[in-house]
């Protein structure tokens, strides 16, 4: 149809895990395959993965660096809440050379606690 492939994002849907554990790694298998097979954008919205269970920030941090590996390009998250994750994921993957970004955004944490104290 003549669309670059730069303009198409596919979002794979993540569902919770609290009512079917298998939801996630359907998921992220969906991700890869769209990643390897069409090599375009993808979108998810990662915190309904955990949506009717506590501590929701540490599996959607866990699952959003899963996601990332899986080829997420276009999270939809709380920036504020997720930046960490997303810097330390790109570090393990070999997206940031020398930790030059996980270190800025580590700098940047600090000095924000810092103001707030």
């Amino acid at each position: 149809m003549g669309i670059p492939r730069e303009d198409i994002i596919i979002d794979s849907l993540a569902l919770t895990v609290a009512t079917d554990t298998r939801s996630a790694m359907v998921t992220l298998e969906t991700m890869r395959r769209v990643r390897d097979e069409l090599g375009i954008n993808q979108t998810l919205g990662a915190s309904n993965i955990s949506f009717g269970l506590p501590d929701r920030d540490v599996l959607n941090g866990a699952f959003l660096a899963l996601a990332v590996a899986h080829g997420l390009t276009y999270p939809t998250v709380d920036v504020a809440k997720v930046r960490a994750f997303i810097t330390a994921a790109d570090l393990v993957l070999g997206r940031d050379d020398y930790a030059m970004r996980y270190i800025k955004a580590f700098r940047q944490r600090q000095q924000a606690q810092a103001a707030s104290q």
